[in-house]
């Protein structure tokens, strides 16, 4: 049965509709509609394409989904060479590229430039002929590339028919295919799931997923879009703009996606001050980069410079400092931390990633090491990231030598030699020796010391572990039991230095209740559970006593966290720590309840980054919380305001990107004097 007119205009309407609401989703980033919505009118699409599949077209939303697979990719020859990018590696390479250009044009005139993030994943070009996407081809070796037109046409940003009357009959849009680090951890989190083969990071996850012969296996990855160029155009309608970044917003008006972080510099110093700003929020993004592009940004001047065999000589790659290396797994072991957890880490063959010499990796656990399928002696690429620990990603089987060696989990703690368990529902393998461990003790007594919790002057690392392998303190209370002549025979502890410890002991015992419950190291009882607690409660027997219920009214405290507080309490060793430390004369200040509700700055999220100069961090994050502000230590789009000390980095890039207020030091101080906090 043929469609009536009305089911042909209804059928045209939906299409309208759906592609209109994915523009504003993907490329707009500002859906209009919510999911429940979308998903209807999409199932009322499909359902008019089943039943007339006469009607199905190309162009249409739902063949996102993707089709049957296909034998092989055909290969496809690029009309205009997808060229590569010469790259710079330092800020001389980048004023020798600004240089040549000058001297070729013979005018040392300041350029104008088009910066764009080099985003880390996979190029690809997109043809559209009369508006439809006709065709999608991968960059392959610049001439000749493959036809991945099945597969682009699933990427939920890139549209099927372009938007508006003005884009020209045959045009070329050039770019890069990436996949989120979000979207990323998913799918390998799906991967371990099905038992499947893990990808080494976001680039290798996309280039996989576009390279699949089923485009239905392509339609359910998390992949995007976007555009950086134009290629091939032919009969334009109306003339295209005199400037490449002009040109990429007339892509933009034709439903193209772009890069958020595009601007326009003027000159080499505005475009190494682009390049640190990506550098500095490079972390807080949620896709990799590698670099940054540079490209002049008057059309005639790139026309004027031309190209060289590969390469423009009107545009340049400036590249961050690896992140990623090959090194050597020389052995695997294993550390005990302070609640008991074994994390294997690997010992490296030294190699300097992003400038910083690393020897060693974390490995997590027992599970990663069977998720990479490591072994001693495997060539492993390492990352690097921002300050993050550096870890293994991914081993090159091909490298791995004869005589590699299997890693085994020790069952027993390598430190004490307890049982080591691993609870259900768990990653994590303990040691069960708790304060019995050396290791778990050292640990515990250093927590105990550390700033955030008695901040004991004096009582370093390297004191507190002679102090527990001589077996003159075995819980926190016997640091209140130490004497003079104990302390001054310590290895470099003088006799004033050790004046000054027993000083700094007798200074501590003032204290609050939030660091006192935070020093006793309960798991997962951080500073601002601590904080919550001891307003919520007021005393210290109040939260002894609680039960799962009660503690669970708790601001963030959740049943696990409530269990490890109840655990914690209901061991007699444990109480007996805490009465002894009380014994010792360690006290604080009464709490007065107050009703969180009614303080100015409750409901609200504070986050303190960079250096502040006026105020202690842990004064201005205790004022904070008395005023009835959360203190978290990332930035979202939930956060209600940041504060940027001196240096503020990556947290302040992330606030301005969301469009978080943000306040100076100075600032801050005004508002706790103006909502009455005491300074």
């Amino acid at each position: 049965m043929a469609a009536s007119q009305d089911i042909i205009k209804h059928l045209a309407s939906l299409k309208i509709i759906i592609s209109e609401y994915n523009y504003q989703y993907y490329v707009l980033d500002n859906p209009s509609v919510p999911d429940s919505e979308y998903d209807r009118q999409m199932k009322a699409l499909q359902a008019i394409e089943l039943k007339y599949p006469e009607l199905l077209t190309g162009d249409s939303p739902s063949q996102k989904v993707g089709d049957m697979p296909l034998p092989e990719f055909e290969q496809v020859t690029h009309e205009l060479p997808m060229l590569s990018l010469d790259n710079a590696f330092d800020k001389e390479s980048f004023l020798a590229f600004e240089k040549r250009m000058q001297d070729r044009l013979k005018n040392d005139a300041e350029i104008s430039y088009s910066c764009e993030p080099k985003l880390d994943g996979l190029a690809v070009s997109l043809l559209y002929e009369h508006g439809i996407l006709v065709r999608g081809a991968t960059r392959g070796d610049g001439r000749v590339g493959e036809n991945i037109t099945a597969n682009v046409r699933t990427i939920r940003n890139i549209p099927l028919s372009l938007r508006g009357v003005n884009y020209p009959q045959r045009l070329e849009v050039r770019g890069e295919v990436i996949m989120t680090r979000d979207g990323f951890v998913k799918l390998n989190k799906t991967q371990v799931e099905q038992d499947k083969k893990v990808f080494a990071n976001p680039r290798n996850a996309a280039a996989g997923s576009l390279r699949q012969l089923d485009s239905r296996i392509t339609a359910k990855r998390p992949l995007l879009f976007f555009s950086y160029s134009l290629g091939l155009v032919e009969n334009e309608q109306y003339p295209l703009a005199d400037s490449h970044s002009a040109r990429l917003k007339q892509l933009s008006d034709w439903g193209l996606p772009l890069s958020k972080e595009l601007q326009v510099a003027q000159g080499a110093q505005a475009c190494l001050d682009y390049y640190q700003h990506l550098g500095d929020i490079r972390d807080s993004l949620n896709y990799d980069i590698d670099g940054v592009v540079f490209k002049a940004d008057n059309i005639e001047l790139q026309q004027k410079l031309g190209f060289v065999a590969r390469a423009p000589r009107w545009a340049i790659a400036h590249k961050f400092p690896a992140q990623e290396e090959m090194t050597v797994v020389q052995d695997v072991e294993f550390q005990v931390g302070r609640t008991g957890a074994i994390t294997p880490v690997a010992r490296l063959e030294p190699v300097s990633v992003g400038g910083v010499t690393v020897s060693n990796a974390t490995l997590h656990n027992a599970d990663e090491i069977k998720r990479l399928g490591l072994k001693v002696g495997d060539t492993v690429i390492i990352r690097r990231a921002g300050d993050v620990i550096p870890q293994v990603v991914s081993v090159i089987v091909d490298k791995r030598p004869e005589d590699a060696r299997n890693i085994v989990f020790p069952k027993m703690c390598p430190v004490c030699d307890s049982a080591i368990e691993k609870l259900e529902g768990e990653v994590v393998a303990r040691c069960t020796g708790g304060l019995y461990c050396a290791a778990q003790l050292k640990e515990s007594m250093k927590h105990f010391a550390s700033r955030k919790a008695f901040d004991i002057d004096g009582l370093g690392d390297k004191i507190i572990e002679q102090l527990v392998d001589q077996k003159l303190v075995k819980t926190p209370a016997d640091f209140f039991k130490l004497e003079f002549m104990q302390i001054s025979n310590l290895e470099r502890m003088g006799e004033k230095s050790a004046a000054n410890l027993i000083r700094s002991l007798e200074k501590c015992k003032q204290t609050t209740l939030a660091k006192f419950i935070y020093s006793l190291g309960i798991r997962e009882v951080g500073e601002a559970t601590a904080a919550n607690l001891a307003a919520h409660y007021c005393e210290l027997e109040a939260i002894k006593q609680a039960n799962i219920d009660s503690l669970q009214e708790v601001s963030d405290v959740g049943a696990i966290v409530a269990q490890h507080l109840v655990n914690f309490f209901a061991e007699d060793h444990n109480v007996q720590v805490v009465d002894e430390l009380l014994a010792s004369g360690i006290h604080w200040p009464k709490i007065e309840k107050i009703e969180v509700d009614f303080l100015p700055l409750s409901g609200q999220t504070f986050v303190l980054t960079g250096t502040l100069e006026k105020m202690d961090r842990n004064a201005a994050k205790a004022m904070l919380q008395s005023l009835g502000a959360k203190v978290a230590g990332s930035v979202s789009a939930k956060t209600s305001c940041v504060v940027a000390g001196e240096k503020a980095g990556s947290k302040l890039a992330k606030a301005e990107a969301l469009g978080v207020k943000v306040l100076n030091e100075q600032e801050m101080i005004d508002m706790f004097v103006e909502l009455g906090g005491i300074i």
